[in-house]
């Protein structure tokens, strides 16, 4: 059904679906008013609604204090309420992403977020730092997850006897933590061929955790820590769809917006990348930002390389074991 609203009586009335984009006298005052169809209506409805949370977001916003004669170290804006950042949904509303769809739509850039996105109620993000953290050694288990997934297996084993006993270690312990997290259904450890076998998940949301959304919550949260630690304002967003004005569509991986005025993109790559460049590039320039800002985060990444790349080309390269460094030289 189409709806029609009355801007003189306010009378809010189904319709015929046929009578959508036209005008007709109500039929409560006869007052010509418009006709909507009911999706347009509820997306110009909802509009409205996220507009008023984010004026009610800056009508709450403290004031900034005025500025000291003397000359001393400006204060860090106020925080993020004190919230566990590795267990929470806090960062999972429309409030929180208020300031981003802001900032983009003084772009004209449309703009589209995945609340659960930022949602590090579950285990994702706390299995993600510990990959991040330690790469070089559990690179290999995720590569043969991930292979074993895409082939349709239902478990793969991984081979522990050429490893040193602390890397044995380290992947005997990360195999557990996927089995205590329900990342795999079921976790043996085979001490006398050591080895260990993993009887796969199924579910959408663990094979693209494996197959590289991993890295896109480890950047996520190294980002949420250090703007926490500094004690500066944030609104952050993972997996955001983008849909310029020409009608081309991106999606970035991770978005910060530090202080409601610095923001920072990170494109998370654990495959191929170079195939790419030129589109991030586009979009960094359609964007405004400077190349510090905009950061592509590429796993196994040697920190010459990176160094290279990024003299090559007006954007940011580092590995998942650099970008703190980097995030900590921007804020």
């Amino acid at each position: 059904m189409a709806i029609i609203r009355c801007n003189k009586c306010t009378l809010l009335a189904e319709q015929p679906d046929n009578l959508a984009g036209q005008s007709i006298a109500c039929p409560k005052c006869g007052t010509p008013a418009p006709v909507y169809s009911t999706l347009f209506f509820i997306e110009k409805l909802l509009d409205k609604y996220f507009d008023a949370q984010r004026e009610i977001i800056r009508l709450k916003a403290p004031a900034e204090p005025a500025k000291a004669v003397v000359a001393e170290a400006e204060p860090a804006n106020p925080a993020e309420p004190d919230i566990d950042l590795a267990n929470t949904d806090f960062l999972a509303t429309e409030m929180q992403h208020g300031p981003i769809y802001d900032w983009f739509q003084k772009k004209q850039i449309k703009v589209q977020a995945n609340m659960r996105g930022v949602d590090t109620s579950g285990f994702f993000d706390e299995v993600a730092e510990a990959i991040g953290s330690n790469f070089d050694v559990l690179k290999d288990v995720l590569e043969r997850i991930r292979w074993s997934q895409q082939k349709e297996h239902a478990s793969t084993t991984i081979h522990l006897e050429k490893r040193s006993p602390a890397e044995a270690k380290a992947i005997s312990a990360f195999c557990q933590q996927l089995y205590d997290f329900s990342f795999v259904a079921k976790c043996f450890h085979n001490k006398p061929e050591n080895n260990v076998r993993l009887i796969l998940q199924t579910a959408p949301t663990i094979r693209n955790f494996f197959n590289g959304e991993w890295l896109e919550w480890h950047a996520l949260m190294i980002s949420l820590r250090y703007a926490k630690e500094r004690q500066r304002r944030f609104s952050c967003a993972r997996g955001l769809n983008l849909l310029l004005s020409n009608g081309d569509p991106y999606e970035i991986d991770v978005f910060m917006l530090i202080d409601g005025k610095l923001p920072i993109c990170i494109e998370c790559k654990s495959g191929e990348f170079r195939q790419n460049i030129d589109r991030y590039l586009a979009l960094r320039k359609r964007l405004g930002l400077e190349a510090k800002q905009f950061v592509m985060c590429i796993t196994g990444l040697s920190d010459e390389n990176a160094k290279a790349f990024s003299a090559m080309y007006d954007l940011t390269f580092v590995n998942e074991r650099s970008l703190a460094g980097h995030l900590g030289r921007l804020f």
